[in-house]
């Protein structure tokens, strides 16, 4: 057992934290919560959740105290209750959208308004200076809140974040503007001397107001959309537990009473009618039945289980009446362990965001610093208190991380929008982290590669013709309800138009179906129906069911009392692109790895008509994930796409978890990248989408912080006037613009 799956059988507690906006922030409310005497704490920032091991229930109102001491808010997770971290989510993006589309309301004509006048001083009417103060204020004020607001709860704390640069941008671009505006230096020309920098044509220096409005709008809009992201990483446990059970039948003395599942304990025995869903992993006490495992086992055919068969929760019982005897309840079933690895596998950091947090921490307090250190020089060195200030603010100007705060956020917008047009879905930063170093590509069978969908592929007669064959076949089979039935059926009417009359139709769960056409018994099924009603199997038949079952193809026999007739096999059709989509993988130079639940023959089938360089088969639901870490122990960077629940630990463990768009609700939210296109030619198209994405995410950093150290020096000797500073740190934003939206044409 891995550490993750010990958590998982360990009493834990867990609380919903709200008010994050960074990965710092998780690191300080782990901090705050690991303040409590033998408390070890894990926030996850994606789901906005803290785990709790070693917390007595008594003292949960300390632990939450101490979170909203760091400010930040938290609340304990009772079950399945999610209602208030939705509530609390949703408010968070209804405020940053209203913040937004006020932010851009008022910047359009802002923007026009000090570029216009700016560049025709004779458009000026008396107090434009003041249009301009009344639509910014708002903006930088009421709108940038969010920022301000972290940026003081940080300082209480001592440290300091993006949205401390963003803030002291704000503020800076805000509170020079208004200095300018108010503090009138000038000459007898009219025009305003700005401070030591010389005459420029009064009104220019308001040029700031939308710096400081055109960041704020920016910087919301980023937010806005990574808040609605991260709420789609922290549905992943919901999905989950909609698939489990919430009442079982429970079986003591002999009678049966339905109850709340949480009330089943280990050994208990319980009842599983056809239709419902297995309660908790168990072992098959009577009974036998078709069991439809395909969202945990990625299996397209039910699984036939029989009195000591195991049983996992989450699966269903499609014919059959089971009892059977409880082995694993609550957090130890399969399925509530998966819920707590994919949880633990999407804590992973933003290697990105993590290099950010790493500038920003000292970039910050440098850049002060300089600025301090600046006006003091110049003050000891003959320059007036005015002078030496300007230079000072001149270096905060220049220093302001416009472009910095814009590199991620734009090319994720843009790199997003593009991906939509493409059919994918982007889902955040580890995407495109992933997909730069990726090697090696994990592809799910069934589902993913192929349809999920049952075909007949051959047919063999033995002493009938082919069309008797279809009319006895397309006969039983249309009375069943089975995919495998309809499959036969199907076929069936493609040779033949009408069916006979069957009486005495049986189900047997697991088996097949018989019944009596023209007064003859009539058997449709698999090799053990054939056994259990004493038909002989032999040659021609035996050795054409050998064949089958080497090729991994699904297979019916048909009987006529005690003879075989026919034998028909059945394939799981490959998706259209399929080949060509694993061919441009090869070309990109990655290793492609076939991974599925099916037998050796089955995936071995599919990997030859492919051409797929390996196979790992008969992988159970856990057991994909351990496949993803192994790869990854050998020094090898992992992309995984799958659409089943049996591949959300896959999905979130590797360092690129790519879903398609028609697999389960579990499987898209572990993923980072959807893929809503049903061509498989997304697969390629979205690693290498997001490879160009984190291409220009670097492009973008380097040329905002590299600009940030050459400016700098140039400000602090005095060489740089504020006006040029502006329009500088401008076109470096308009620079990282243009790069990202190079991307719509990627």
């Amino acid at each position: 057992m891995n550490a993750n799956q010990a958590l998982v059988l360990q009493e834990i507690i867990e609380l919903d934290i709200s008010g994050m906006t960074c990965a710092a922030c998780a690191g300080r409310v782990e901090r705050a919560l690991g303040k409590i005497d033998g408390v070890t704490a894990s926030v996850n920032y994606a789901t906005e959740r803290a785990v709790l091991s070693g917390l007595d229930i008594k003292n949960v109102d300390n632990a939450i105290a101490n979170v909203r001491s760091a400010g930040y808010d938290a609340h304990l997770r009772d079950g399945t209750d999610d209602a208030w971290s939705m509530r609390a989510t949703e408010v968070r993006i209804n405020s940053l959208r209203t913040r937004l589309v006020l932010s851009a309301l008022l910047m359009i004509p802002l923007m026009d308004l000090t570029i216009v006048l700016a560049l025709v001083p004779e458009w000026r009417f008396p107090g434009w200076e003041w249009v301009c103060i009344a639509l910014a204020t708002p903006i930088v004020t009421w709108a940038a809140w969010p920022f301000h607001k972290a940026t003081f709860r940080n300082l209480r704390h001592g440290s300091v974040s993006m949205d401390t640069l963003v803030s002291l941008a704000i503020i800076v671009s805000y509170g020079w503007a208004l200095v300018t505006i108010f503090f009138d230096f000038g000459s007898s020309s009219g025009d305003s001397f700005w401070l030591v920098f010389g005459n420029v044509s009064a009104g220019t220096e308001s040029f700031y107001l939308d710096v400081a409005a055109g960041m704020t709008t920016f910087q919301l809009a980023g937010r806005y959309f990574e808040t609605r992201s991260r709420r789609k990483a922290g549905d992943v446990l919901n999905s989950l537990t909609m698939l489990a059970a919430t009442e079982v039948r429970i079986l003591r003395d002999g009678k049966t009473s339905i109850r709340p599942v949480s009330e089943l304990k280990l050994r208990d025995t319980f009842v599983v009618f056809p239709g419902e869903t297995v309660p908790a992993d168990g072992v098959i006490i009577e009974g036998t039945a078709s069991i439809d495992a395909s969202l945990m086992t990625g299996e397209t055919t039910p699984a036939t289980v029989s009195p000591g068969s195991r049983l996992i929760a989450g699966t269903t019982s499609m014919d059959g009446h089971l009892i059977a005897e409880a082995t694993s309840v609550g957090a130890n079933t399969q399925l509530s362990q998966m819920a707590a690895l994919a949880e633990a596998a999407q804590a992973r950091k933003s290697n990105v965001q993590r290099l950010a947090d790493r500038i920003i921490n000292w970039f910050v307090p440098t850049v002060i610093a300089i600025a301090i250190l600046v006006t003091l020089f110049w003050m000891l060195n003959g320059r007036s208190f005015e002078e030496a200030l300007g230079i000072g603010i001149a270096v905060l100007v220049i220093a302001c991380p416009c472009a910095l705060g814009l590199a991620t956020p734009t090319a994720l917008m843009v790199g997003i929008g593009r991906g939509a047009s493409l059919g994918i879905l982007i889902k955040g930063q580890d995407a495109l982290e992933g997909s730069g170093k990726v090697d090696t590509i994990l592809l799910d069978k069934t589902g993913t590669l192929t349809s999920g969908r049952m075909r007949v592929s051959t047919a063999h007669t033995f002493g009938i013709s082919e069309g008797e064959l279809w009319r006895l076949a397309g006969s039983i089979e249309s009375k069943s309800e089975h995919s495998i039935a309809k499959a036969v059926e199907s076929a069936a009417l493609e040779h033949v138009t009408d069916f006979e009359d069957v009486k005495d139709f049986k189900v047997e769960p697991g088996l097949g179906a018989t019944g009596i056409i023209g007064g003859k018994k009539v058997l449709a099924g698999n090799i053990s129906l054939m056994d259990a009603h004493a038909v002989k199997l032999e040659d021609p038949a035996k050795s054409a069911l050998s064949a089958a079952i080497d090729s991994g193809e699904t297979i019916v026999l048909i009987a006529v009392e005690s003879e075989i007739v026919g034998l028909i096999t059945l394939t799981d059709s490959v998706k259209r692109g399929a080949e060509k989509a694993i061919s441009r993988l090869k070309k990109m130079g990655l290793e492609t790895v076939l991974l599925t639940g099916d037998s050796e023959a089955a995936g071995a089938r599919i990997q030859k008509s492919l051409g797929i360089d390996r196979l790992y088969a008969g992988v159970l639901p856990t057991e994909k994930g351990d496949v993803v870490r192994s790869l990854q122990a050998e020094g090898r960077k992992v992309a995984m796409v799958g659409d089943g629940i049996n591949d959300a630990v896959a999905l979130a463990s590797a360092d690129l978890g790519l879903a398609v768009a028609n697999g389960t609700d579990i499987a898209i939210k572990s993923a980072d990248i959807v893929l809503v296109r049903e061509d498989l030619g997304a697969i390629p198209d979205a690693i290498a989408l997001s490879r160009k994405t984190l291409r220009t995410i670097h492009t973008n950093l380097i040329w905002a912080f590299g600009y940030n150290v050459a400016a700098i020096p140039i400000a602090a000797v005095g060489l740089l006037n504020p006006l040029i500073a502006a329009a500088a740190m401008s076109l470096s934003s308009v620079f990282v613009i243009y790069n990202s939206l190079r991307l719509q044409k990627a």
